[in-house]
């Protein structure tokens, strides 16, 4: 991959040299790194692989470029593995054949997008790590700010890295500190120490099923239980998807340890004594689905109050309330509660394409837009229309949505944004990039309204954002600047692709 292209991921340069467009990359939304999935079935009667699976399906939203499901049997032979991961969809990478032969009653799955690491067969996850003490696998969802500092460690001592991933370099250090350590979950604790950034963790030992939490709490991770088995997953939607009840989540710098033995084991030593945890934001605005429940706040009612706080502190005089599909519906649906303005839906949204690959040119760009979203003329013919989506990141869609509206007959379009103005990169597992590549960056609203094309434009305001969680401790350093962790003195998000 060109420099050029490695520095500004997502931004359409270099293209001409490669041939190729990828239609993510004209993509105006935020990425998100992964999604964690986790059962141990103490009967040791059920083959875990297939709920893995289903659980997986319910956090496909969080990652679209890989998945895999790593499962093991505690009455076989110990450390014994048995794993298949692909690229693309979960349910096109799995067959039914493969579950023949993933056999177990503890597993785990996962579902990427690259935040660090190229997207490649190599990077996919779980992880399944052999070394002197046995065997791991392990899922993570986040980011790592002290990667380089990790790897250069690890490398003056040995390692040779299989992958591109920071995630590698959590599974090296827990095996590194599993030689001097009594337990897995001692070890989990001790690499915890030298760990900064985002990180969810389940992670898999021959007899036990292991959860962490960095003490920030940037990604979510919670608890199940049906009937003996117990569950780790990103988001409760997965518990829902496979009949489990929900017990709790795991806290900011929590380790959870699943055995037959203690059942649910708990270490709080990471946790923050009165400190101040910082749970992404956008897991309420964007990534997470509209029926999780995150930290015990809603994704629902979050967004259903961020497009009432719009209404409030942003009101227009318009015949129609839209959403830009899908984390913009019910922001959109909030902004028509609370202005009275019919709620109607704008939009048809292709959910049947992935990831495609198209020559460059506008008139192709235009189609990509399409092929995902098209407006419906019946809904905004003749109307004044306000449009509701999560985010504008680079702009790079937001005007061609706006001109679709026009062109399907819309008297005029106004927008509002369920988000403040993204104004700095993040580092923890989200994909927002340099400052120089965001719309908002030396903008004004009005140069952005303009640039767009819309005949109004306004954000979320920065104060509504702790109100749209109930007030739990947030991180928005993408908006504001401010971080609960130094940024990295070296930016390698996206930069260990070969």
């Amino acid at each position: 991959m060109p420099m050029a292209d490695r520095k500004c991921r997502g931004m359409v340069l270099n293209r001409e040299e490669t041939g190729i467009f990828e239609e993510w990359a004209i993509q105006d939304e935020p990425r998100e790194e992964c999604g964690v999935f986790g059962m141990y079935d103490f009967s040791a009667q059920e083959n875990v692989a297939s709920t893995i699976y289903y659980g997986l399906l319910a956090l496909q939203h969080r990652g679209q470029e890989s998945c895999g499901i790593a499962v093991s049997s505690t009455s076989g032979p110990k450390g014994k593995v048995r794993s298949r991961k692909g690229m693309g969809l979960v349910n096109e990478t799995f067959e039914e054949e493969d579950f023949d032969s993933l056999t177990g009653d503890i597993g785990v799955g996962h579902v990427r997008y690259s935040t660090a690491g190229a997207s490649t067969i190599e990077n996919a996850q779980p992880l399944v790590l052999h070394y002197i003490k046995g065997t791991l696998a392990l899922a993570h969802n986040g980011n790592l700010v002290n990667s380089p500092e990790l790897m250069r460690d690890l490398s003056r001592t040995g390692a040779i890295f299989q992958t591109t991933t920071d995630s590698e370099l959590i599974a090296y250090e827990i095996a590194r500190a599993r030689i001097n350590t009594g337990s897995v979950e001692e070890a989990v604790s001790k690499a915890m120490e030298r760990l900064k950034g985002s990180y969810s963790l389940v992670i898999m030992s021959p007899r036990k099923l292991i959860g962490a939490r960095d003490p920030f709490g940037f990604r979510p991770l919670c608890i199940g239980k049906r009937g003996k088995a117990w569950f780790l997953a990103s988001e409760s939607c997965a518990l829902d998807t496979i009949g489990a009840e929900f017990v709790r989540d795991v806290e900011p710098g929590e380790i959870v340890t699943i055995s037959p033995r203690f059942g649910l084991r708990s270490d709080r030593s990471h946790c923050i004594r009165g400190g101040r945890t910082a749970r992404c934001i956008f897991e309420y605005i964007y990534f997470g689905r509209a029926d999780s429940v995150l930290d015990k706040v809603a994704v629902y009612n979050s967004r259903v109050k961020a497009g009432q706080f719009l209404a409030q502190d942003s009101p227009v005089d318009a015949d129609l309330v839209i959403g830009v599909p899908e984390s913009g519906s019910v922001a959109a649906l909030g902004f028509s509660m609370e202005s009275g303005i019919p709620y109607g839906q704008g939009f048809v949204k292709n959910g049947y394409v992935g990831r495609t690959f198209i020559k460059p040119g506008q008139q192709n760009r235009e189609s990509a837009v399409r092929v995902k979203l098209n407006p419906l003329r019946p809904a905004v013919e003749g109307k004044r229309v306000v449009m509701i989506d999560d985010s504008i990141v680079r702009g790079t869609t937001s005007d061609r949505i706006v001109r679709m509206l026009r062109e399907a007959g819309a008297k005029e379009v106004h927008m509002r944004v369920s988000s403040p103005p993204f104004l700095y990169p993040c580092y923890f597992g989200t994909d927002i990039p340099e400052r120089e590549q965001l719309l908002a960056y030396h903008r004004t609203e009005e140069e952005i309204r303009r640039l767009i094309g819309a005949d109004s434009l306004a954000y979320l305001k920065m104060e509504r954002l702790n109100e749209i969680v109930d007030g739990l401790p947030i991180c928005s350093g993408c908006f504001s600047g401010t971080y609960p962790i130094d940024p990295p003195e070296e930016d390698i998000r996206g930069a260990y692709e070969p």
